[in-house]
């Protein structure tokens, strides 16, 4: 089911399962961070093989031909050229849908490139909920690629579960968040043997009426918010006004589960500064100490 690694050229002919494929880790900014001229970064930026992209999931059915993006990131150029890698656009001809979770900047951006200074798109569905419809709506430039018909806005409800097709099906979940200017949403994507949480942003798991637990139990695989491993991780900051849950805290939560329920997240929206970035860290061997997972850019589970 699980798949863990960048995909190589001989995988890159999908079979019949359909399944979700990761194409970025870190916030919404990438790593490294512009204008970052600190140790956390200058090993990125002497090695592009350390460049992580904004976080970012696509979905592949290759019995349809249909792709799905979950996010739409800054990086969506490369992003894009990933996913057409796996799944050429010869046998899947377009975009059948995106899903931003929210209106941050590393979760809808990459809309720009629908426009017609770019790929100039006609129809590519964008789904969202009300105040996301409306931001893009009543905004620049995003309004120009509704008025253009770069993109067609469908409509997203809280508990609502849209069919993607015959055997794909994604639920938006409501969560608490920094919501400026629109809510904010995680997905449960489920497939014939396989269900997936994909949570890259949330506020403290306290402030969610929903236990973080009982959703577990309903899926085989999480992606979860991990932007920071701990506290303290940006000097000067008051890291309360930016309420994520830090991998600690999520650490020493779900300690009391057993060990099937541990292995099934999977962090990722990596800040630029969490240590966990680094395969090597003594956070990443906590975190793998503990069951858990740092998700990894390439990564796929069949649905």
């Amino acid at each position: 089911m699980f798949r863990s690694g960048a995909v190589n050229e001989e995988e890159a002919t999908p079979g019949d399962a359909p399944f979700l494929v990761v194409l970025g880790i870190a916030q919404d900014a990438g790593y490294p961070q512009a204008g970052c001229r600190k140790e956390c970064c200058a090993r990125a930026w002497a090695d592009p093989g350390k460049r992580r992209h904004a976080v970012t999931v696509a979905i592949v059915d290759p019995r349809t031909r249909e792709r799905w993006f979950l996010d739409c990131s800054p990086d969506f150029p490369a992003q894009l050229r990933e996913l057409n890698r796996l799944a050429p656009p010869e046998t899947f001809p377009g975009i059948d849908g995106i899903f931003p979770t929210h209106a941050h900047i590393g979760h809808y951006t990459g809309l720009l490139y629908l426009g017609r200074e770019v790929m100039g798109t006609q129809g590519v569905p964008v789904h969202t909920m009300p105040r996301m419809r409306k931001f893009l709506e009543t905004n620049g430039p995003w309004d120009q690629l509704v008025e253009l018909g770069n993109i067609t806005l469908r409509n997203l409800a809280a508990g609502e579960t849209v069919k993607l097709n015959e055997r794909l099906s994604l639920t938006p979940l409501l969560v608490p968040h920094r919501d400026e200017y629109s809510e904010t949403v995680g997905f449960r994507v489920t497939g014939p043997s396989c269900s997936i949480l994909y949570l890259p942003d949330i506020d403290k798991w306290t402030r969610w009426e929903t236990d973080i637990e009982e959703v577990l139990q309903t899926v085989e695989v999480a992606y979860l918010d991990g932007t920071f491993f701990a506290d303290g991780e940006l000097p000067g900051r008051d890291m309360s006004r930016i309420p994520h849950p830090f991998i600690a805290e999520s650490m020493e939560r779900f300690a009391g589960l057993d060990a099937t329920e541990r292995s099934k997240v999977r962090f990722l929206h990596l800040n630029h500064t969490n240590p966990a970035l680094d395969p090597e860290s003594e956070a990443t061997r906590a975190i793998e100490k503990a069951g858990h997972h740092v998700a990894e850019q390439g990564e796929r589970v069949e649905l």
